[in-house]
């Protein structure tokens, strides 16, 4: 009897170290499951992300090509000439940004140190606009103060006409690619009636070809022309803070040179 006893007793530890291990084993599976089912998802958003990213790109070719070479042309000639001037201006207007407050401390230092040959050394050693216009100042210092305040104004304008070259192309293109979306405009409803004319009936088949192209090359023109006026928009606040800033630093400059005279 109690032979028996321990068998069934070996038996119930067996049966219930099984069952442990094949629950341990129905959790593991799950876990895995549930990885497997996030990854799945995962990889699932990414390509319905790719698919919408390459949508649009696929869209915005194919209704380009819609808009016709005759229309759309113009209006990526202008958007890539427009660029080009806004980078060139960028480029140039970051090369003549200049520390003024650092410079006249370097001209004030030159000045007490070795006086007006030093001072236009350091002119010469500093890149940007406003070391020009000081270095024509100091060349009249012999002059007299109103001389130098003179030669300060004069080449100051002129400088600040070099600060503004090439923006008048650039608001060209800003005039033009609208008119020229709007000429689209007009044309395609022309077609779109001479469409209706000539089938003697209005249904929008007829007229979708026509109103396609105008709102087309619309769409296109006043895109270009938003990207051009938000980059003219930010040249013309560089050039105004490099402006302000020169009109300080002359304003100091002569103060500088009524000390030091």
């Amino acid at each position: 009897m109690k032979k028996l006893i321990a068998l069934f007793a070996v038996a119930g530890f067996l049966t219930f170290g099984m069952t442990q291990n094949s629950f341990a084993q129905n959790d593991q599976t799950a876990e895995e499951s549930a990885q497997i089912e996030q990854t799945e998802q995962a990889a699932l958003i990414e390509d319905s992300d790719d698919q919408v990213q390459q949508s649009l790109h696929f869209v915005l070719k194919d209704k380009f090509i819609e808009g016709t070479a005759l229309w759309m042309s113009p209006i990526l000639i202008c958007m890539i000439i427009g660029l080009a001037f806004i980078i060139e201006r960028i480029f140039y207007l970051n090369l003549a940004t200049v520390n003024s407050k650092k410079l006249l401390s370097k001209l004030d230092e030159a000045l007490k140190a070795g006086g007006i040959e030093k001072a236009k050394q350091v002119c010469r050693d500093t890149k940007g606009p406003l070391a020009g216009v000081f270095y024509q100042g100091l060349e009249r210092a012999d002059e007299g103060l109103d001389s130098v305040e003179k030669a300060l104004v004069a080449y100051g304008s002129v400088q600040i006409g070099k600060l503004e070259s090439n923006l008048s192309w650039i608001s060209l293109f800003i005039a033009i690619v609208p008119m020229i979306g709007f000429l689209g405009t007009v044309v395609g409803m022309v077609l779109a009636f001479d469409d209706i004319e000539r089938a003697g009936d209005i249904s929008p088949t007829i007229v979708a070809g026509g109103m396609k192209l105008a709102l087309i090359t619309t769409v296109f023109a006043l895109i270009t022309a938003v990207i051009l006026q938000v980059f003219y928009n930010y040249i013309i606040s560089k050039i105004d803070a490099i402006v302000v800033d020169m009109e300080d630093a002359t304003i100091s400059f002569m103060d500088m040179m009524i000390r030091n005279k």
